[in-house]
């Protein structure tokens, strides 16, 4: 009898594209492409007739945020469609004049005409990656960014390179939109291991200065089986930031600065993006699900923390189980503010430094070029006076015994 193909898991798309015909929304009142974000806030205002509103949720939008616990399969919003084609150059035809122009998707998301000055988008145009459902806009300004970053910096500056020092400068950062997914995850985990409950703690004397303490447990078999409805995980969806190489760079830093409110976020419209630039993603669902389940995996361990309490040796789980009954995927920009910094390291090699700020609440992290010698020499400082300040109280130890 031949062997009966696997199930397939059901897949369900979500369409998030505006319908648009050049790819850009335009003003609801006038149609004019002239729209802007209106200072820092989630506001849209007409250039030409001033008419201002504000774009939607994207959770309101396409009816997210709910329904967690019946999902079934692979649901994905439309722009977190698989990657279609690494061309990074797209040509658009204007809908103002029938003009072609070529966007360098690699660089930016939107051009204006050469011809009528009408705002070109690749809002629906290619199913690339490029195009994101969501996005995050910044709320912290440039100059409270540089301001966190200098704080941060001069911090660390005592030691830092004395290049680095002399050549920071807080206003050579970068506002950019990184792409990453959010998930939702209907899941149900097996935990099993064993977990100890004190009965007894004792000193034994080993030597004459010196003891050891010892404990006595129960040691029970833990099990727990329960369902968990995660919302909104953010996961990196750029090859370059998910390939953490601690020896040529620090971008593994970027996703330090999380999370982000992305309850706020409001379905993709490039108007919001302005000036700022972003990175395209260029990763897809399957390639990033794994670490997504890990990460699944581990939130479960930590919802049931309260429940195992009572073993209070702890629980050593042995063995971990997690099915993975349905997950909804989209894909979103989130603002960071970025600082680098690039070392020229003594063997030739260039490691690139960051300072990063989180576009929504102003987290901040990073790191700075090490002075070496600054630092092993206050480290044996510390070892010295740690010495000394200990070789009397042996005295005093030895004498007392």
């Amino acid at each position: 009898m031949p062997a009966q193909p696997e199930p397939q898991e059901p897949v369900r798309e979500i369409d998030t594209t505006t319908g648009q015909g050049h790819g850009h929304d335009d003003c609801p009142q006038c149609g004019s492409t002239e729209v802007s974000r209106k200072g820092n806030t989630l506001s849209l205002i007409c250039g030409f007739c001033r008419y201002e509103w504000v774009g939607s949720r994207l959770e309101d939008a396409h009816g997210l945020g709910a329904g967690i616990g019946e999902l079934d399969g692979r649901t994905f919003l439309s722009g977190a469609a698989d990657i279609t084609s690494d061309q990074d150059l797209v040509t658009i035809k204007c809908q103002g004049c029938g003009s072609e122009v070529v966007i360098d998707t690699a660089r930016a998301l939107e051009a204006r005409c050469h011809w009528c000055r009408s705002i070109l988008s690749i809002n629906d145009k290619i199913p690339n990656g490029a195009v994101p459902d969501g996005i995050l806009p910044f709320h912290i300004t440039k100059q409270e960014a540089m301001t966190r970053i200098a704080e941060f910096a001069g911090k660390r500056k005592f030691f830092a390179l004395k290049k680095f020092r002399s050549e920071f400068k807080a206003d050579n950062i970068m506002g950019v939109y990184m792409p990453y997914m959010t998930v939702d995850g209907n899941v149900t985990a097996v935990l099993k291991g064993a977990g100890e409950v004190q009965t007894r703690k004792y000193r034994v004397q080993t030597s004459k200065n010196s003891s050891t303490t010892y404990y006595d447990a129960n040691v029970y078999d833990v099990a727990r089986q329960f369902d968990l409805h995660i919302d909104d995980l953010i996961v990196e969806s750029s090859a370059a930031r998910s390939n953490i190489d601690n020896r040529a760079n620090t971008n593994n830093i970027i996703n330090a600065i999380l999370p982000y409110d992305v309850k706020n976020m409001v379905a993709f419209d490039s108007n919001y993006m302005g000036d700022f630039s972003a990175e395209k993603r260029d990763l897809n669902i399957d390639d990033v699900a794994r670490r997504a389940h890990a990460q699944f995996l581990g939130m479960a361990r930590e919802s049931i923390r309260d429940d195992i309490r009572s073993y209070d040796r702890g629980v050593r789980w042995t063995h971990e189980d997690m099915e993975v009954h349905g997950s909804r995927w989209a894909s979103v920009f989130l603002p960071v503010w970025l600082y680098s910094y690039a070392q020229r390291q003594d063997d030739g090699s260039v490691m690139v430094h960051y300072i990063a700020v989180n576009g929504r609440n102003g987290n901040v992290m990073g790191s700075v070029p090490v002075n070496k010698g600054r630092l092993f020499a206050v480290a044996a400082l510390v070892t010295a006076v740690a010495a000394v300040v200990a070789w009397p109280l042996g005295l005093a130890a030895l004498a007392a015994g």
